[in-house]
């Protein structure tokens, strides 16, 4: 059976990933909902995009009527853009969004590394946490995803903790490919981690900071 599933942010670099992961399988009806096309991968933009703004009801209602799941990966307002997707999809009657946050929203980070977080993403933590808040407690059929330090990686390899279960956050990194793969897992059984935040991070990269590398790519002084 087809699936009708809407993309918001479909240019941000995890989602692209995910595009392509979902154009690929022919049993899924994708619409990519985007600010600017021309940030889209080339190779995407003769595909199925809207170009609309994520804190505008009216292109949201456009882009979700119909749709089985929606997936937003947004950055900038996400608390007005959080407000504005729950109420189009209560009102559309769309039940299943998938939602990118941020590792330390719930201080769930252990250790030094938590510290590290709280201290390099303090206003945007607290943000990111109340547009957290407003989807959970929305009563849709929510999961909230939040990784770990982002890398380019071209690799699958992650592995998840459950905040409904009380798990600490564990590793200190995880690859857009596999915050993508991880999406599309939840796509393809929307059962799947319903109405939970769930922490995503590569095995094995646990430690006090994520590596020197890491933390140039995302701005940060390795130093720091």
């Amino acid at each position: 059976m087809t699936k009708n599933i809407l993309i918001i942010g479909a240019n941000s670099r995890i989602a692209q990933w995910a595009d392509k992961m979902l154009l690929a399988d022919e049993n899924v009806n994708l619409t990519m909902f985007v600010r600017n096309k021309a940030k889209l991968d080339p190779e995407l933009t003769d595909k199925n995009v809207i170009v609309g703004d994520a804190t505008s009801s009216a292109d949201l209602e456009v882009a979700i009527k119909g749709q089985d799941i929606v997936y937003a990966s947004l950055a900038g307002n996400v608390v007005d853009q959080a407000k504005k997707l729950v109420a189009a999809m209560d009102k559309l009657g769309v039940k299943r969004l998938i939602w990118t946050s941020s590792l330390g929203i719930y201080d769930e980070v252990p250790g030094k590394f938590g510290e590290l977080n709280a201290r390099a993403l303090p206003g945007y933590l607290q943000t990111y946490r109340d547009a957290a808040d407003i989807i959970s407690d929305s009563d849709l059929d929510y999961t909230i995803i939040r990784p770990a330090w982002l890398t380019d990686n071209d690799e699958v390899d992650y592995e998840t903790t459950s905040y409904n279960n009380d798990e600490a956050f564990k590793g200190t990194e995880i690859s857009r490919k596999s915050v993508a793969a991880y999406v599309v897992s939840l796509i393809n059984s929307p059962e799947k981690d319903v109405r939970d935040s769930i922490g995503v991070d590569k095995p094995g990269s646990d430690g006090d900071r994520p590596r020197r590398e890491v933390m140039m790519a995302n701005g940060f002084d390795p130093e720091m």
